[in-house]
């Protein structure tokens, strides 16, 4: 009995060393992304309020297109990780071609959508004075969204052979290129004319561009990806494997997508409420953001290893993968929440010294730290699920969650029952909590059925 513990507690310390490695460079690189948004911020502040709600407006506009996307092409990290786990290595050639190509098959219409939006701006209220600069921007950066969409998915296939160091490296250097980019294109330097916000979107484009390069770089001469002979010569699109990676995708992105309009409509709700509570909600809304990288970039890595272990055949190992992965997550998420109940005046005050904004910051990051661990719960579970390949069910589950239950709830409890910015924050709970149970009984029950 003595023996068995040790070897159980082995194999877990085995399997979280090993998540680690995997995850913690996901979790820069995606920090390291964020940055570049943050540093698009201030900097467009530097120039006027219509630059700034410019870029504000067109970023919030530009992220469904980015989420859904991107979504899509995340199918073949769990797809790959199964051919590695099978040894099917030809096949692990023609999925990362077949992904480049579904990338430039979905930039055609994100790139002439985000292009040609103003007639869009006036229904959805944006002032007029800040409409021409907000579509100026999207066009400049539409320019980077062939990139974008490559480099996505030059890196997810990476992800699923477990290689993640290389994307979280260029992210750095994606963010040394977008700060000069920046000041040149926006304040008009080097001889350039001043581009103002739309400079940023030029600026961000370029950034897209030499990351994606540097990722293609990287992919073409690793010596351990020469046996898949990703490049060896042009083959086009075959319509078997893009159909698995939309069959896989398309439900990632429409699930991520969902999320990310839970957390819109309540930003949009609480934009009704008040400029203090806005600026309070911004606050909590931006530190919650940056905690959930850390779960996120262990959900590729939770993707990968039980991907892996389906791949060989072994669901046991599959259900043991997903769940260490999942409590690894949830404890890093109670972290996080006993950071934010321990210390919310002094996150707060990072952000603004403003006292009222101060108070209502608090107020939201105490239901904040309530959701760590339903938000911890979720994107693990989720990230398990996408491991067997198993996401339709998972979007469902999303749209209840999401859009019928949490949407709802913050609602009735902000509006109806009159608790404001708290109640809507509370339907986030409640959206959150429910993908997170639901999503782990669905992995418990389909490891189970493969003989876990």
């Amino acid at each position: 009995m003595d023996n068995n513990q040790t070897t159980y507690r082995t194999d877990i310390k085995q399997e979280v060393s090993s998540l680690l490695k995997i995850g913690i460079p996901v979790i820069i690189a995606q920090l390291l992304q964020m940055s570049m948004s943050f540093v698009d911020t201030v900097m467009a502040g530097r120039l006027s309020p219509e630059d700034l709600a410019a870029v504000a407006v067109g970023s919030s506009i530009l992220l469904p297109f980015i989420v859904l996307c991107l979504g899509c092409m995340m199918a073949v990290t769990p797809i790959v990780a199964q051919n590695v786990g099978a040894r099917r290595f030809r096949q692990i050639g023609k999925n990362a071609r077949q992904v480049l190509w579904l990338s430039q098959i979905l930039a055609i219409p994100s790139f002439f959508l985000l292009r040609n939006l103003d007639a869009a701006f006036p229904l959805i209220g944006v002032t007029e004075e800040i409409i021409p600069i907000a579509a100026g921007y999207l066009r400049a950066i539409s320019w980077g969204i062939f990139p974008a969409y490559a480099f996505g998915a030059l890196r997810y296939f990476s992800e699923g052979l477990s290689v993640t160091r290389p994307a979280m490296y260029i992210a750095a250097v994606g963010l040394m290129v977008n700060i000069p980019a920046n000041y040149v294109l926006m304040f008009g330097k080097l001889g350039f004319p001043q581009l103002g916000a739309i400079g940023t979107g030029y600026a961000s484009a370029i950034v897209f561009t030499v990351m994606f390069l540097c990722m293609l770089a990287f992919t073409v001469k690793f010596e351990a990806y020469k046996r898949f002979e990703i490049f060896d010569r042009f083959r086009l699109p075959e319509k078997k494997y893009l159909g698995e990676l939309l069959r896989i995708g398309v439900p990632i992105g429409i699930s991520s997508t969902m999320e990310v309009t839970m957390f819109a409509v309540v930003s949009l709700l609480v934009s009704t409420i008040g400029t203090v509570v806005i600026a309070g909600h911004q606050v909590a809304i931006n530190f919650a953001s940056m905690a959930f990288m850390i779960p996120f970039g262990l959900s590729v890595a939770i993707s990968a290893r039980v991907g892996q272990s389906v791949g060989r055949n072994r669901p046991t190992e599959a259900r043991f993968r997903g769940y260490v992965g999942v409590g690894v997550s949830c404890c890093i998420m109670a972290c996080t929440a006993l950071t934010m109940y321990l210390f919310p005046e002094q996150i707060a005050s990072i952000y603004t010294d403003d006292a009222e904004v101060i108070a209502v910051a608090v107020q939201l990051l105490f239901l904040a730290a309530i959701f760590q661990l339903s938000d911890g719960l979720q994107v693990s579970g989720f990230g398990a699920l996408r491991g067997l390949k198993d996401t339709k069910v998972p979007m469902y589950v999303n749209l209840v969650a999401y859009w019928l239950i949490g949407i709802p709830v913050a609602y009735y409890l902000g509006f109806g029952a009159g608790y404001g910015a708290p109640g809507l924050w509370t339907g986030l709970i409640a959206g959150l909590t429910v993908a997170g149970i639901l999503h782990n009984i669905r992995f418990f029950r389909k490891t189970g059925s493969m003989g876990a």
